[in-house]
C-alpha cells in the first residue's frame, strides 16, 4: 500500500480503492483471485493527492494494458468483511470502494494482458454467466442489471462477509 490511502491499526485494515466495469463482446473482465476460488473487478488503491477517476484509468492500463476512460461512477460500496489470506488475513477490513463504468479505447482486445503484475489471471466472463458465478463482493452479481444499465450510481453497504 506504499501510496494508497490506507491504513492497518490494531486488527483493523481500512482502504480506499477503485475497481473498473469493462465490457467488451458481451463479456466483462475480471481478476481470477491467486488465494481463493473466486472473481473480482480490476481496480486497485487510490494514492494520496490522486482522484478516483484518474486511479482507475491508471490501474487499468497498469494490470491489463488497455487504455480506457471513466464514462461515469456506477457503485459507491461500503465494504465491510473478515481478511481472508495474505496480508488481511483475519483482519476486520474496512473499504471504500468506487466502481466506473469504463470505455476501453483500444480497438484490439489483443492488447490485453493475460495475467496483471501481481500473477493474478485476467479472465473475460460471458455477463449472462455473471449471476451463477464466484463474484466478490457479491453485490457486483446481484446488480449486474442495474450496473450496466447505468440510469442511476448505486450506493451499496455491504456487511455480509464481516
Amino acid at each position: 500500500m506504499n501510496n494508497d490511502c490506507g491504513f492497518a491499526k490494531e486488527n483493523n485494515w481500512f482502504r480506499y480503492r477503485t475497481g473498473g466495469f469493462l465490457i467488451r463482446d458481451n463479456k466483462m473482465l475480471f481478476v481470477k483471485s491467486s488465494i481463493g476460488d473466486y472473481y473480482y473487478m480490476i481496480g486497485g488503491g487510490v494514492h494520496m493527492g490522486e482522484a478516483s477517476d484518474k486511479c482507475i484509468e491508471r490501474e487499468v492500463l497498469e494490470e491489463t494494458g488497455l487504455n480506457t476512460r471513466v464514462k461515469h461512477l456506477a457503485v459507491v460500496c461500503e465494504n465491510f468483511f473478515k481478511g481472508k489470506g495474505g496480508v488481511i488475513a483475519g483482519l476486520d477490513c474496512h473499504t471504500i470502494e468506487f466502481y466506473y463504468y469504463m470505455t476501453i479505447l483500444d480497438e484490439d482486445l489483443s492488447m490485453c494482458k493475460q495475467v496483471t503484475d501481481d500473477g493474478e489471471e485476467l479472465v473475460w466472463v460471458p455477463i449472462e454467466d455473471i449471476p451463477n458465478s464466484k463474484i466478490k463482493p457479491e453485490l457486483i452479481k446481484e446488480n449486474i442489471d442495474k450496473i450496466i444499465d447505468g440510469s442511476q450510481t448505486l450506493h451499496i453497504i455491504e456487511e455480509r462477509d464481516r
